[in-house]
């Protein structure tokens, strides 16, 4: 494996030096502009309970945070230098009662049914296993009504998507389309499509 590889290898799961450097980058630039522009698509819960999946560096907790006003969040990632790195970010929240950071599995989420209003994932499920699997725990733990948000850096469309599928191991981009099946495949309805056509940044929502 060469170096590029063995260091964008950490988007999938951050470990080691070269990890510690990814998610540190998760928190600036283009990805804190993306993440900005998929939430702005959604009402943000203001009270109750919000989960973000793959919470990586850890800003977009402290979005979701600032944005809800009154909601707790909690940050899930199967990284342990990811659930470090947004423990640190987010210590204050967590010191307050606000904020929890769990080392978790999106194929086993440990939570009971029905415990959240809104689910996230930022640029994350290009490595879920069995993606319908992976909706449908992700369905389990919401609430009746409950949101699902997904936002990837990449709608998969324009085949630069494919330089990086070879680098990364187990990595897929969806398009729009395989995402809508794959959610309706998994019990949620009411799925919206918003596309941003300069950056071809994509954000998909369902409802449980």
């Amino acid at each position: 494996m060469g170096i590029l590889s063995k260091f964008f290898s950490n988007t999938r799961k951050p470990e080691g030096f070269f990890g510690k450097m990814m998610v540190s980058g998760m928190n600036g630039g283009s990805h804190a502009a993306m993440a900005s522009w998929g939430l702005d698509k959604i009402a943000i819960p203001k009270e109750g309970r919000i989960l973000d999946i793959g919470c990586g560096g850890g800003a977009n907790v402290g979005r979701l945070l600032s944005e809800s006003g009154g909601a707790h969040v909690t940050g899930v990632d199967y990284s342990p230098v990811s659930v470090s790195k947004s423990s640190k970010v987010n210590a204050k929240a967590i010191k307050e009662g606000k904020c929890r950071i769990l080392e978790a599995n999106v194929a086993s989420l440990p939570f009971d049914e029905e415990e959240f209003a809104l689910a996230t994932a930022f640029e994350t499920v290009y490595f879920w296993p069995d993606i319908v699997k992976s909706f449908s725990e992700v369905r389990r733990v919401l609430s009746e009504g409950g949101l699902f948000l997904i936002v990837n850096e990449d709608d998969g469309l324009t085949g630069k998507n494919v330089k990086w599928e070879k680098m990364i191991e187990g990595m897929h981009t969806y398009t729009p389309a395989e995402l809508e099946k794959h959610l309706l495949e998994a019990g949620f309805h009411d799925v919206k499509v918003y596309q941003d056509e300069k950056h071809h940044w994509l954000a998909v929502s369902a409802r449980k």
